[in-house]
């Protein structure tokens, strides 16, 4: 494929200088490499001719054969459209057209034989068919005969007459081009081992195969290819960071971490923190730098584990820091950590935008002295005058929200890499993980703290309203507290925003023996917190918000979630919500209101929230029903791919077989330096030369 991976697509017949201007800018598509890997999004077979008695609306495709008997138009202005009766003999169909008409009466012929594929609707008793594709029997090749691929197309090239049937023709000039088959992109090896048919046959059978057996074994090796080249470029990186980087040793769990451990643990730690401790703690013993992902739902007690990790490199002489995406996370960690470690000798300090200048000024000085043993922080943490004496482990929370950047500067700050947990509330399944986060080694927290009681999550439609009231007047009546929570969408921010001030006011007078605060992303953050402050501290019984609350404010004593318009969140995000109450022993409720007019899917997401607690399951859903591109909170900025053809939920075998042979090949050739393998570093660095490398980087 070399000899024609760069040549512009401009050059091939049925393209040329607009066309091609076209197909770069809505699809892509700049060279003859990128349409040979443009490929169909379904395929329809295209190999049975329906009698026109035969059908009804409900066939998805149909293929007919036989004359167009009238043209006419129909209707006036917008709604005008070019109508043809068609018949077989047995049956009329009518095809419309609602633009081209012109072109349309131009080009076809009365008493004319033609060939007609489309989808079928059904109107009164009328079978009519919108845009069909219409042509001669005689001009039907093989191609269309079998399996037909649709690709995706957008309305700006359908304007342009590039629909789904002018790139399978461009396509086809494109291999009917070809003089020689395509070079093969996979070492022998890997080929024979996998059982995988040639790229040449791959790429052939992929646009038009003659059998969905032939568009099996194409679609297994591209999607194989895919993934295996992410995983040997994650893995590569991985294998040389083991190699090449020493880690701080930390041989000692000294008075610190075992005066915290018998007389400041709030509670016993539960099966997954200490099996999590000793995964982190066999880590730093072994002299080789840690990269580790610690995932655990809101409340299950990772700050804990990174605090008890944060005192083995105390114990060690080291110092820790810990690096949140907000001020109020920031905040909230510095106080339940200052909390936690109130009887054990060590110095921490809180580090953001509003630090106070001679407070920072006294700060820089004992990170630099060493007094200073933990710190907390936002990006404040990685500005260049903040300069350790001897940073030893780094706590990254919410690890999505920084870019691999900003993450890369913890880095310099001593003289080799320091010790790198990355902790995340939000659940990712395993296959995505691999894929994302497929480079850290992974800890997963599994378990609730004890005396936690799972929330009840119920559905209830905006014509129950009333009940809603009545069960947070007897919530606040326990002593308890409650969150509304109003969607806040970027699209239709100004009557999102009505909505909840309209909401807070009703709420104050259904609620007026009560105080009830606001928040929202429009305040200004003095009067956010000071609004924070009030529930935080018991003084309002109900707060009133948007997602700021998503991350934020820790209320054990509220009990009850209320989530306006929730068909109008992502699971991820509505279970993120849920996590603010449970907080402490007492039953929690979250209450899912939405309106009788929900879709499908979005009753789908509510059905899955009623059902279930577990995070994972929730992000194993979001994911089927989403896609991983809008996966929230796993897209981060250094992600270097696009799936062109591989899904990562529906093609997790096929993941593993990639994964566990990128593996065995590295195992044995961790450099690919093998004559076998250079066809594999040639590839691997043509696919990634464009991304700066932050392989090494947690």
């Amino acid at each position: 494929m070399a000899e024609f991976s760069n040549i512009d697509i401009k050059f091939l017949a049925g393209v040329g200088p607009k066309r091609a201007e076209i197909l770069k800018k809505e699809a892509g598509i700049a060279t003859y490499e990128d349409l040979l890997h443009y490929y169909p999004y379904k395929y329809i077979d295209r190999s049975k001719t329906y009698k026109i008695s035969e059908i009804d609306g409900n066939f998805p495709y149909i293929q007919i054969e036989g004359e167009i008997i009238k043209f006419e138009e129909v209707g006036t202005g917008r709604a005008k459209r070019l109508c043809a009766i068609f018949t077989d003999g047995t049956g009329i169909v009518e095809l419309v057209w609602f633009q081209g008409a012109k072109y349309i009466a131009d080009r076809y012929s009365l008493r004319t034989r033609y060939t007609v594929f489309g989808k079928p609707a059904l109107y009164g008793n009328k079978v009519t068919i919108a845009h069909p594709e219409i042509d001669k029997p005689e001009s039907i090749n093989d191609k269309q005969c079998s399996l037909q691929g649709y690709y995706g197309t957008t309305e700006t090239m359908k304007r342009k007459f590039l629909n789904s049937k002018a790139i399978s023709r461009i396509i086809d000039n494109l291999f009917k081009s070809l003089r020689a088959p395509i070079y093969e992109t996979l070492s022998v090896d890997v080929v024979q081992k996998c059982n995988l048919i040639n790229i040449n046959d791959a790429l052939r059978n992929i646009h038009f195969p003659k059998s969905n057996e032939d568009l099996k074994r194409a679609s297994f090796r591209l999607k194989f290819e895919e993934l295996f080249y992410i995983q040997l470029n994650i893995l590569r990186y991985m294998k040389l960071r083991e190699r090449s980087l020493n880690g701080f040793k930390f041989p000692c769990v000294g008075n610190l971490v075992n005066t915290f451990y018998k007389e400041s643990l709030p509670f016993e730690l539960t099966g997954a923190q200490k099996r999590v401790i000793k995964e982190i703690r066999a880590d730093m013993g072994s002299g080789k730098q840690m990269n580790r992902l610690l995932q655990g739902d809101v409340g299950s007690g990772k700050t804990l584990v990174a605090v008890m990790s944060m005192l083995i490199a105390a114990d060690n002489g080291y110092q820790a820091c810990i690096m949140a995406p907000t001020e109020i996370l920031a905040t909230q960690h510095y106080e339940n950590i200052k909390r936690l470690l109130s009887n054990i000798d060590v110095r921490i300090a809180l580090l953001t935008g509003s630090t106070k200048k001679s407070e920072r000024d006294r700060i820089d000085e004992e990170l630099r002295n060493g007094t200073l043993n933990f710190i907390v922080g936002t990006h404040a943490l990685i500005e260049e005058s903040v300069v350790f004496k001897n940073l030893g482990f780094v706590v990254i929370d919410e690890q999505h929200r920084f870019g691999v950047e900003q993450r890369s500067k913890l880095w310099k700050k001593n003289s080799q890499p320091p010790h790198i947990l990355v902790m995340t509330a939000t659940p990712i399944p395993r296959t995505l993980a691999m894929t994302l986060y497929g480079d850290l080694d992974v800890s997963i927290i599994d378990e609730l703290p004890p005396g936690r009681k799972p929330i009840s999550t119920i559905l209830r439609f905006d014509t129950g309203a009333a009940k809603v009231y009545e069960g947070i007047r007897k919530q606040l009546q326990a002593g308890r507290q409650a969150y509304i929570v109003y969607p806040l969408i970027k699209e239709s921010e100004k009557s999102d925003l009505k909505n909840l001030e309209e909401g807070y006011e009703l709420l104050k007078k259904i609620f007026k023996e009560y105080n009830v605060c606001m928040i929202h992303g429009k305040m200004k953050s003095a009067e956010k917190d000071a609004e924070m402050q009030k529930f935080a501290s018991g003084e309002a019984a109900i707060m009133v918000a948007t997602t700021v609350i998503e991350v934020g404010v820790d209320v054990p004593n509220a009990s009850v979630m209320v989530i306006e318009n929730a068909e109008r969140f992502g699971l991820a995000q509505l279970h993120q919500l849920r996590g603010r109450v449970g907080r402490g022993a007492e039953q929690s409720y979250c209450i899912l209101k939405a309106s009788h007019k929900l879709s499908s899917d979005s009753r789908k997401r509510l059905d899955i929230m009623c059902k279930t607690n577990d995070g994972f399951e929730i992000a194993e859903a979001d994911l089927k029903l989403r896609g991983p591109g809008d996966m929230e909170g796993t897209q981060q900025s250094g992600m270097a791919f696009n799936l062109r053809i591989a899904n990562i939920t529906r093609d997790s075998q096929i993941l593993q077989l990639a994964r566990d042979t990128a593996n065995d090949i590295l195992d044995e050739d961790p450099d690919l330096s093998m004559p076998t393998h250079l066809i594999l570093k040639i590839k691997l660095d043509k696919l990634f030369k464009r991304i700066v490398n932050f392989g090494l980087v947690g």
